[in-house]
């Protein structure tokens, strides 16, 4: 953090020296001076001052609780701690992945629901270590601000998302009407509510760490909400844009640690010692492999591949559409020397399997640095897990920090390699214009189809 010290017969912030007293000015002063130099040295004793604290300095967070069930400690109260890891990590996985497979069934909009919860409790983990560590300072407003800002920041882009996707139900009702044409006004007045509360709080002696405090919660927004809209961004594109990229990272993660478990010997990075070249290796091809598998299976059916669609005449979310060409199986030459390795000259298979293969390289190839990143903030903090949510796995961003980065590139590999015009979301956007702008449009695209061919001019009679 910091590296300057406090020096003795500092007056001022940053540790500028006393000026000598005026001449003509008795060196004491004056009683209501007095009274003044007291309650400035009475403010900072009370608050400390920030430039005097370093790396070292930071205090150390107590370790978390053992929350595993007691089951499962007598069950594997005779094993080792190596081994008894294995199993609880083991069993707690398991267990995750099908109630994430449970979710999946129940809709896309439990999906979302499971999506704006993780990121809370992300937020949440996040910011709690900063209060931790900071908490011998006594800020003022700062757990509160924070969570305001949560507030700001997922009325903004939950609101943009129901503007753009849900349109249809906005028509109908005047009150979301008056929400949605001033949104971006109400969000911005919210955040600039917030911004002058922050600036009310500020305390002297606490300026600088006060502002590091603002730029943490800032931070976490970013990684934490505008990562998880992301997400959502993609899951509207279709389930199967949500689940491979995410299967992939778990799988990268799964495969990872039992290639390391058994075989690893070799370490890859000092940030996480117990990663190991092996691990990151046989994760890598582990997970092209199911990537490739995974991507066949999910594009057979429309539930998965469908961009995800609210329709207002049934009140509810839909996957029901033509696959694209992205989803219906083509054929494909095989390179000379693979064809003496499958004696066949083609293969079969959906278009999507390709992307897979991008999108799982860099769940298993880029997607680590993201936990790489999470081990250097919490070494940062001397911290072991970010919260001890679930036994064996710690905290719930210890689970998802390689998710974030996952759900960015596949949004930018989305927009930029796959995403054309979208006719839903076009018809929704007319639908909520006036009948007037409405009309006009009508006649500019009738005049364009009648030029290109597509319709037959009218005849007058």
């Amino acid at each position: 953090m910091l590296e300057l010290r406090h020096r003795g017969g500092c007056s001022g912030p940053g540790g500028a020296v006393a000026p000598p007293p005026r001449e003509g000015e008795a060196a004491g002063g004056d009683h209501e001076t007095e009274s003044t130099s007291d309650k400035e040295t009475d403010i900072d004793d009370r608050y400390g001052d920030l430039d005097s604290r370093t790396d070292s300095d930071i205090p150390e967070i107590p370790p978390s609780t053992d929350r595993t069930p007691e089951i499962l400690k007598r069950a594997l109260s005779g094993l080792s701690s190596r081994w008894k890891n294995w199993w609880i990590r083991g069993i707690l996985t398991l267990t995750m992945i099908s109630l994430f497979f449970l979710i999946i069934y129940m809709g896309s909009f439990m999906l979302m629901l499971l999506v704006l919860s993780i990121q809370v409790k992300c937020f949440h983990e996040i910011i709690t270590i900063g209060y931790r560590v900071y908490r011998s300072y006594d800020l003022p407003w700062f757990r509160t601000l924070s969570w305001y800002f949560l507030l700001c920041v997922n009325y903004f882009f939950y609101g943009e998302t129901v503007a753009d996707y849900f349109a249809t139900f906005v028509q109908r009702e005047e009150q979301l009407q008056f929400l949605i044409r001033y949104h971006r006004f109400i969000s911005f007045a919210l955040y600039l509510a917030g911004f002058c509360m922050f600036v009310l709080s500020l305390v002297k002696k606490h300026y600088r760490l006060q502002f590091y405090m603002f730029a943490w919660t800032h931070v976490t927004l970013l990684i934490t909400v505008t990562q998880s809209h992301l997400v959502i961004q993609n899951l509207f594109e279709g389930m199967i844009w949500f689940l491979v990229p995410i299967s992939s990272v778990i799988c990268n993660d799964i495969t990872a640690y039992l290639f390391g478990f058994f075989f690893g010997r070799t370490p890859l990075i000092k940030l996480s010692p117990k990663k190991t070249w092996e691990g990151f290796i046989g994760g890598f091809f582990s997970t092209v492999v199911f990537g490739f598998i995974a991507a066949y299976v999910l594009s057979k059916y429309q539930y998965f591949v469908c961009p995800v669609e609210y329709r207002s005449d049934v009140n509810s979310f839909v996957t029901e559409c033509e696959p694209s060409e992205l989803f219906q199986l083509q054929s494909y030459s095989l390179p000379p020397f693979l064809q003496a390795v499958f004696r066949r000259e083609t293969v079969s298979m959906y278009p999507f399997q390709i992307h897979s293969i991008a999108l799982s390289s860099f769940a298993s190839l880029i997607g680590p640095f993201g936990g790489f990143f999470a081990s250097g903030f919490k070494r940062a903090f001397k911290i072991k897990d970010f919260a001890n949510t679930i036994p064996g796995h710690g905290g719930i961003m210890d689970r998802f920090d390689c998710q974030y980065l996952m759900a960015t590139f596949v949004h930018v590999y989305i927009t930029s390699f796959i995403r054309g015009p979208n006719p839903s979301k076009v018809l929704q956007q007319l639908l909520v214009l006036q009948p007037e702008q409405q009309l006009n449009i009508y006649k500019t695209l009738k005049t364009h189809l009648i030029e290109k061919g597509i319709l037959q001019p009218t005849l007058k009679v």
